[in-house]
């Protein structure tokens, strides 16, 4: 295998050693997907990215983003972590957009003057919606104390 340069990120955190970790390695284009699904589970944190090449396509990063487990096509603090690196380290925050191109499609990312980053998800998708019955035990609460206003609905973005 070869030698990669790679990033620990604290997604999220308001000092250095808080947050959700992130591993985050660059011009990971020559690894196989077994490979990264290895690294992924050595450095065991709860998402491991792989930033493909450090040259844009279709005015975005490939990115792939691994679980110890299994690829998943789209993860809340990967993005704006991965886009970090991305911004600050390949593009040396000469732009305030970075695009990245995910499984699910292309996730934009914007930073501001404050250092602070927003990352606009795809439109969500609504499934199947549940009875307060049928989840009630399984977070140890009585039928009564969900809020049936709101519905129990699986919705993805």
């Amino acid at each position: 295998m070869n030698r990669l340069s790679y990033y620990i990120v604290d997604v999220f955190a308001e000092k250095k050693f808080t947050g959700n970790q992130l591993a985050v390695f660059r011009d990971a284009r020559k690894l196989s997907k077994e490979e990264m699904q290895v690294i992924a589970r050595e450095i065991n944190y709860s998402e491991t990215t792989f930033i493909l090449s450090d040259k844009p396509r279709d005015s975005g990063f490939d990115v792939t983003i691994f679980t110890p487990k299994e690829e998943v096509p789209f993860a809340g603090h990967p993005t704006p972590g991965t886009a970090y690196i991305i911004h600050d380290e390949i593009l040396r925050g000469k732009t305030k957009d970075v695009i990245l191109n995910l499984k699910v499609g292309q996730i934009p990312v914007t930073f501001g003057q404050d250092g602070n980053c927003w990352m606009k998800q795809i439109q969500p998708i609504f499934a199947q919606q549940y009875k307060p019955a049928a989840l009630a035990h399984i977070l140890g609460l009585e039928d009564s104390e969900i809020d049936d206003r709101f519905p129990i609905e699986e919705v993805s973005t």
